[in-house]
């Protein structure tokens, strides 16, 4: 195999793994202590508003459903966290890959809380960085939280894939 296909499959598999790892902690979280984990639901409604020209909303349960919103919710997150690990291999390349340490891993998941701060959490009527939910600094924690959860599970994901495939 090239590498643009040894990269994309590691990208596919890595960030699969991590969108795992941050499933079963949500998992945990709920079951363990009680906190109620994102509805990808919501997320797959604001997706399925965005080609209707529809990028903002005040309350995102109020929008209108959208045909298959659980379905399109959980299929971009599973995406999304491929594409973060393809932007982990980029910057720090294949070799990461292959001997995978924490620090990038840790970088990669806390840089991305900026996809709910600065995109989701606006366009879904929560506001920068949930500024307008009743517990901001609780929602930000919570983010900051998974985020960290999701790095380490690029690091957990990559050492499996390191393991595991050999080229």
């Amino acid at each position: 195999m090239g590498d643009p296909t040894e990269f994309l499959l590691r990208m596919v598999l890595i960030g699969a793994g991590a969108t795992v790892v941050l499933g079963l902690w949500t998992l945990f979280a709920k079951r363990v202590l009680g906190m109620a984990g994102p509805d990808w639901a919501m997320v797959g409604r604001w997706i399925g508003h965005l080609p209707r020209g529809r990028f903002r909303h005040d309350n995102m349960a109020a929008a209108s459903p959208v045909r298959g919103e659980r379905l399109l919710g959980w299929s971009a997150h599973y995406a999304i966290g491929i594409v973060f690990a393809g932007l982990l291999l980029m910057v720090w390349g294949l070799d990461w890959a292959y001997r995978p340490t924490l620090p990038p891993a840790l970088i990669v998941g806390l840089l991305t809380l900026a996809a709910p701060f600065f995109i989701l959490q606006p366009g879904m009527g929560a506001g920068i960085a949930a500024s307008k939910t009743p517990k901001p600094n609780m929602a930000r924690l919570r983010s900051l939280v998974a985020h960290t959860v999701f790095g380490i599970g690029l690091y957990v994901a990559a050492l499996l894939t390191a393991m595991l495939i050999r080229f």
